[in-house]
C-alpha cells in the first residue's frame, strides 16, 4: 500500500503531537515494510528523533522551487498536487488536519486528539478558537475514518461536532519504548548530577500551563515532609509566572526544581529516580506522561478528569484535580505503604502493555485495511 502522512509535526514538534506523529510513522514502517510512506512536510532537518526518515520504505516530501518561500502556500495547493502524484492510496492527518483537494482515489484518516479549545475556551484567543474549530470540523466531514486516541475524544467528536459514532475508531496512543528500558545505575547518577536532582521527589511532566494545573501540587507541599521535593520538567508559558509568583510567597524555592530544557534520553534515568508520578490536569486529551511513569515502574497519583484514567488505568490512584490535602495524602500512601507502592507498580507495569508499539501499530494498520 502507498500511505501518506501529514507529517508537519514529526518534524517540527519534539512533544505531545510530534512523538504521536513520529511513533505512528516509526511504528507502521516497522512492523508493516511492505509499504511504501511518504512524510510531507515544510521542514526537514536532520535530528536524533528523526532516524526513522531514512528508512528505505520512507520518502520525504516537502516544497520545492519558489514554494519553498512560501511553505503555507505548498501545503495549500503543492501538497495536494505531491499526494496525488504519488499515487497515494491513504492519506492519514496525523494532528486534525487535512489537505483540500486529495484525489478520490485516496481514502482518508484522521487523528483527533483533544476538543480542549471548545471545552475549556477561556485557555484560547478567540480567533484561534475560530480556526481551529473550522479546521477540525473540515477534517472531521471529510475523513472517511476518524481516529479518537480516547474515549474522552470519541464522546466529546459526538457531542461538539455530531460526528457519527460509526465513523469512529478509538486507539489510543503510546508511548516511546525507551521508557520500558531499566536505566543503569551509572546512568541514573549522571543524569542526577547533570540536573542536580535532589534525592526524593515527586516528578511532574508537561508544559507548565493553567490546565495543567501545576500549582495544585506546589500547594501540596505544604503537606508533604520537607524533605521530599517536587521536579518539574516542562515548558513554562505565561501560567509559569503565576507559579512562580505563589512559590515565593510562600518560601518554596528550596523545594522545586524546573528542568526547562531536560533531554529527551535522559527521561527514563528522571523518572525511574522518582518517589511517585503526579498529573493534576483539570482536562487531557489522553495523558502520555502518565504511560511514560508506568512504563519506568512507578506509582502514578493523577486528577481524576477526563481521560487521565484510561492512561492510568484501575490500580493509580485518583484525586479531584484542585485537592492539594487530597493529592499529599495519595503521595504519601504511595511512598509509606510498602504493600501497595509494590502492587501499584507491578499491575501498573503490565496495565501499560496493552500500549505497547506492536499492538498500536496493529490498530492502526486494522483501520486501514478497513478502508483499503
Amino acid at each position: 500500500m502507498r500511505i501518506g502522512f501529514d507529517a508537519k509535526r514529526a518534524f517540527r514538534n519534539f512533544t505531545g503531537l510530534g512523538n504521536y506523529s513520529r511513533s505512528t510513522i516509526s511504528i507502521l514502517s516497522e512492523f508493516y515494510p511492505d509499504n511504501r510512506y511518504f512524510l510531507y512536510t515544510t521542514f526537514y532537518k536532520k535530528h536524533p528523533l528523526l532516524t526513522f526518515a531514512n528508512r528505505p520504505n520512507i520518502t520525504v516530501r516537502g516544497p520545492e522551487g519558489m514554494l519553498k518561500r512560501i511553505p503555507a502556500a505548498w501545503r495549500t495547493y503543492g501538497m495536494r498536487t505531491d499526494i496525488n502524484f504519488d499515487k497515494v492510496e491513504l492519506f492519514h492527518g496525523l494532528t486534525a488536519e487535512l489537505p483540500v483537494g486529495i484525489s478520490s482515489n485516496t481514502r482518508t484518516v484522521v487523528t483527533i486528539h483533544d476538543l480542549i479549545f471548545l471545552r475549556y475556551p477561556e485557555y484560547y484567543k478567540p480567533v484561534d478558537r475560530w480556526i481551529y474549530t473550522k479546521k477540525y470540523a473540515s477534517a472531521c466531514q471529510r475523513a472517511d475514518l476518524i481516529l479518537a486516541i480516547s474515549e474522552q475524544t470519541k464522546r466529546e467528536l459526538i457531542s461538539f461536532f455530531n460526528v457519527d459514532e460509526k465513523k469512529i475508531r478509538l486507539v489510543y496512543q503510546g508511548c516511546d519504548p525507551q521508557f520500558s528500558r531499566a536505566c543503569s545505575e551509572v546512568e541514573k547518577k549522571n543524569v542526577k548530577a547533570l540536573y542536580k536532582l535532589p534525592d526524593e521527589y515527586v516528578l511532574y511532566v508537561g508544559t507548565i500551563e493553567s490546565r495543567k494545573n501545576l500549582q495544585t501540587l506546589v500547594k501540596a507541599l505544604h503537606f508533604l515532609p520537607e524533605s521530599l521535593k517536587l521536579v518539574v520538567v516542562g515548558s513554562p508559558t505565561a501560567y509559569f509566572n503565576q507559579v512562580q509568583l505563589y512559590i515565593a510567597e510562600h518560601h518554596l524555592e528550596h523545594r522545586v526544581v524546573f528542568l526547562h530544557h531536560a533531554v529527551f534520553n535522559h527521561l527514563p534515568a528522571i523518572y525511574q529516580q522518582a518517589q511517585t508520578f503526579c498529573a493534576p490536569s483539570l482536562f487531557e486529551g489522553f495523558g502520555i506522561p502518565v504511560l511514560e511513569a508506568l512504563n519506568s515502574r512507578i506509582p502514578v497519583v493523577s486528577a481524576n478528569t477526563s481521560s487521565l484514567p484510561e492512561a492510568g488505568g484501575p490500580d493509580s490512584l485518583y484525586v479531584e484535580p484542585l485537592d492539594e490535602e487530597g493529592f499529599a495524602g495519595a503521595i504519601l500512601k504511595t511512598i509509606d505503604d510498602k504493600p501497595l507502592r509494590q502492587q501499584m507498580i507491578d499491575r501498573g507495569t503490565a496495565y501499560a502493555q496493552q500500549f505497547n508499539e506492536e499492538h498500536i501499530a496493529k490498530n492502526i494498520w486494522d483501520v486501514y485495511r478497513e478502508l483499503i
